[in-house]
């Protein structure tokens, strides 16, 4: 197909590898970037191979440019978003898609005005591992799903980052910062979600800094930092996610569905794979393969049958919803990361904050659509 032409906006360290993805994908060119900084739009420019180095303004009135790409930091987010789609630009946005509801209702009505598509991050769901769950899940290998479990104990971001004061920052905390990650492949798999509750707590109100020339460094914390969520669907599956930046150590799986004829799981020992990533083993045990049959039962985690994984993107794939966001505009269809789901999911998360001070669930009003499986021949790759 012609190259869908992107300009970025945000050159930021996270758009080194949407670059470097960018360069590898079919179907797409980065011709343009910018940022607020001059300088730094020239060193990305010149460490990708990128023509023009810009001011976000240039990108906006170039004709030729059909996409932005939006690495802007999460407060920008919409503005920018918004200013693509006025100046006749498709986008696909980092995540969040906006910090604010009514800023994403406002980006959503905008886009279906214009007659643009708009897709967001995260866009892990896309990649083989989770393809490889979704097709286990159509295929009914477990049977209706009746229950989902996610699970991200961290402890915070201050041992690795040294400048991770956003993280604790209004807007940050693990919820905002690891679920939209975990709520995408739930709702990528098991469709719109009816109702939320949550509860969390803030457990310390300064935290250091412990790496970096700020080391020793004491930050407060303004947002609570150990959350749980409880999630129902429409399509009557229950589920539960923890997100927290207060745990030491954890034996739990990063993420798994029950179904009526067996169990998925996502096992990965590292709190920050799981959805995270695009790649992994998934594994399944059914009815005749489950340890629970007799007892005494069975102990360790021997004997999961390991799902076949026949896609692509098991890599660190960046960007993927942006190369599918080029061909869904090609092909006339909606991007399957879209910004239609990205707000459900940011609704549901605004939704399980706001539960603990109203004392009830909170029914989510937004609806999405389940988005089409990648089809296994997709490989994206320049030939």
């Amino acid at each position: 197909m012609e190259p869908f032409r992107v300009g970025l906006i945000g050159c930021g360290r996270i758009s080194d590898i949407y670059l470097a993805n960018c360069a590898r994908f079919d179907g797409m060119e980065v011709v343009s970037c910018a940022s607020l900084d001059m300088e730094e739009s020239r060193a990305k420019a010149a460490d990708h191979g990128i023509p023009i180095a810009c001011a976000p303004e240039d990108i906006l009135a170039d004709p030729s440019i059909e996409g932005v790409l939006n690495l802007t930091v999460p407060a920008a987010h919409f503005a920018v978003s918004h200013r693509a789609l006025s100046a006749g630009k498709h986008v696909y946005s980092e995540k969040p898609l906006v910090t604010d509801l009514d800023d994403g209702r406002s980006l959503l009505a905008l886009s279906a005005e214009m007659g643009l598509s708009v897709g967001c991050a995260p866009d892990t769901f896309l990649g083989g591992r989770w393809q490889t769950l979704r097709k286990l899940l159509d295929s009914g290998m477990i049977g209706a799903p009746t229950g989902i479990s996610a699970f991200v104990p961290t402890h915070g971001t201050e041992r690795h980052n040294p400048n991770p004061d956003f993280y604790y920052e209004a807007g940050g905390g693990p919820l905002l910062d690891l679920g939209p990650y975990y709520l995408t492949a739930m709702v990528s798999c098991l469709g719109p979600i009816r109702r939320v509750a949550g509860l969390s707590r803030r457990t310390f109100d300064e935290r250091m800094i412990e790496n970096g020339p700020r080391h020793g460094t004491m930050m407060p914390v303004e947002v609570d930092t150990h959350c749980l969520g409880l999630v129902e669907f429409e399509s009557g599956c229950i589920g539960q996610m923890m997100t927290s930046f207060d745990v030491w150590d954890s034996e739990t799986p990063r993420f798994e569905i029950y179904g009526e004829e067996g169990t998925i799981c996502i096992p990965d020992p590292d709190p920050v794979h799981g959805a995270n990533i695009f790649g992994g083993e998934v594994w399944v045990r059914t009815r005749e393969t489950a340890r629970w049959t007799h007892q005494p039962r069975p102990t360790g985690r021997d004997a999961w049958q390991v799902a076949e994984n026949r896609h692509g993107f098991n890599d660190n794939a960046r960007g993927l919803g942006l190369l599918d966001l080029a061909h869904a505009v090609r092909e006339g269809r909606a991007p399957r990361a879209s910004a239609e789901m990205a707000f459900h999911v940011c609704e549901a998360m605004q939704g399980m904050l706001d539960s603990p001070g109203l004392g009830r669930f909170v029914d989510i009003q937004s609806r999405c659509t389940c988005p089409d499986p990648l089809p296994e021949s997709f490989q994206g790759g320049k030939p």
